[in-house]
């Protein structure tokens, strides 16, 4: 068993929720450019200490941030032009002549798709062509450090370019069953196309890294986003199949889901790849462990999406049109943890444990001594009893007025029957002279937890329009923008007053000058 906690307590602080996609930029999409220091500089300025991110990998089908084509490769979009004009890459003028969106308050991703890669493709010429010395020996000291995720990720990609895309498991068998001479021959015959995709995760990871520096040298601690399981169409079930539950022709067998409940009688059929739990602990469960370990190299703390498939999980046969029909089934509980501990050491996970919770799943929370979640959105119903509501709050706890998953507090108290708004005003003393959403995310601040992240959109008390993601629909998500001007002295002076206020300042916060948020 574990013996001790493998987390320290998180302090009483607080910080704020927004995707790298939502910054503002030129080009259609948020990057880890200046508007990223400048978002820094802006959460320093309010006195926070998080900045939460979602998943920072590539993404595939309908734009989702939760659904990766690799667990360690980084999202293409978020590289930033500027930085690569900087560093002698692009011609100056080179971004600006293509089409980025009409609307700056969404992301086009089907714009993105077309545009963004040929950009990056011009900045690989021009390394190509320049061959500055400096960046040459980082490229090639990266991809041999790498190199034991980075090749067959760069494969699986050229593979999918010269498959239109298309799912691995649709691919000529010699592919789809990564026959050995075939991936020989492959790679000799696609040296050029799998040095691209080396260099863009060479980019990528290199401006990250900047902007983490940047946010370590303002007291900022990132909080990233790990999904539990991975897309059925990525390279980590391509090229690890006897890590997950598929048959002998590399087949799905099981998938993953939730069973059906009051709101959703078919349960929720989400179709992602189950592990095989027996087989990754033969390995000492060095596949997620590596995978922790990598994730620390790029977070401060890491939030793992749907932490209760760890102690069970619903398990859906593959082809079954609902998730009615699935069944429980243990997971690896503390025995995986403690391989990781023993491994790693001390690792910084904040658990996604919303919904319904089993003794078994709070047990194996608290034992392990990792934060859990609490929305407020979620605590009010007529029956009073919620475990989300301030007074039954604990203080290993990391509480949200609302994630991304929601919708903005101001959208939600429009949307809500007077009977569950008579609670929530009443309960926090709400006014309209004050605002809503002010009064709602001031209670979370004010709570015991001894977290409090809030969103970007409910600080600037933006409607419904401004929500990032709507669960269980397929369009129109994981789009929404901020303007430049929305991140600003008069919102920081706002939060940092109501941060003093709730005891979540930290002890020494040195002040920045105002004319640096410009």
């Amino acid at each position: 068993m574990v013996k001790k906690k493998i987390i320290k307590t998180m302090p009483r602080l607080s910080g704020v929720l927004l995707h790298i996609s939502s910054l503002p930029s030129p080009y259609g999409i948020g990057t880890m450019g200046k508007e990223a220091y400048r978002f820094i500089r802006f959460l320093h300025e309010a006195g926070q200490s998080y900045w939460q991110i979602l998943p920072l990998g590539t993404t595939g089908f309908a734009n989702s941030p939760y659904q990766n084509f690799s667990v360690y490769a980084g999202n293409p979009y978020f590289i930033d032009f500027d930085l690569l004009i900087e560093d002698g890459l692009l011609l100056p003028d080179a971004p600006g002549g293509l089409d980025w969106g009409e609307d700056p308050a969404k992301v086009d991703y089907g714009l993105i798709y077309e545009n963004k890669r040929k950009v990056l493709y011009w900045a690989y010429e021009g390394m190509l062509y320049f061959k500055p010395h400096q960046l040459m020996a980082m490229k090639d000291d990266f991809v041999e450090k790498q190199q034991s995720w980075l090749e067959d990720y760069a494969i699986f990609m050229v593979l999918k370019d010269k498959f239109s895309g298309e799912s691995w498991q649709t691919w000529p068998d010699q592919y789809r069953l990564r026959d050995s001479q075939t991936m020989e021959d492959f790679v000799k015959e696609h040296e050029a196309e799998l040095d691209y995709y080396y260099f863009e995760q060479f980019i990528f990871h290199r401006q990250w890294s900047h902007v983490r520096q940047y946010a370590e040298q303002h007291d900022i601690k990132i909080i990233g986003d790990l999904p539990i399981y991975v897309a059925p169409d990525s390279v980590d079930v391509w090229a690890n199949p006897e890590l997950f539950q598929l048959n002998s022709d590399r087949e799905l067998t099981h998938v993953a889901g939730c069973p059906p409940d009051l709101f959703t009688p078919d349960g929720q059929l989400w179709g992602n790849p189950l592990y095989d739990w027996q087989e990754m602990e033969q390995n000492d469960f060095s596949w997620w462990i590596k995978r922790i370990e990598w994730s620390m190299s790029l977070y401060d703390y890491v939030r793992i999406d749907h932490f209760r498939g760890f102690e069970s999980y619903w398990s859906v046969p593959y082809g079954d049109p609902t998730a009615r029909f699935g069944k429980w089934i243990d997971g690896p509980g503390e025995r995986l943890f403690k391989a990781m501990a023993d491994s790693l050491g001390e690792i910084r996970v904040i658990a996604e444990d919303l919904g319904f919770m089993t003794d078994e799943v709070i047990a194996l929370r608290k034992k392990l001594g990792f934060p859990g979640m609490s929305v407020l959105q979620f605590a009010f119903d007529p029956k009073m009893n919620s475990t989300y509501l301030p007074h039954n709050l604990k203080r290993n706890n990391v509480v949200y007025a609302g994630t991304h998953d929601n919708s903005t507090t101001h959208g939600w108290f429009n949307l809500l029957d007077e009977k569950t708004r008579s609670l929530a005003v009443d309960y926090f003393g709400l006014t309209e002279e004050e605002g809503y959403t002010k009064g709602f995310i001031r209670g979370a601040m004010n709570t015991v937890a001894n977290t409090c992240i809030l969103t970007m959109q409910d600080l600037l008390d933006l409607d419904e329009s401004a929500r990032m993601n709507l669960p269980g629909s397929s369009g129109g998500n994981w789009e929404w923008r901020l303007s430049a001007d929305q991140i600003n002295s008069e919102i920081a002076a706002d939060l940092h007053r109501m941060t003093y206020l709730s005891g979540r300042l930290p002890a020494e916060k040195p002040e920045i000058e105002l004319h640096e948020l410009a």
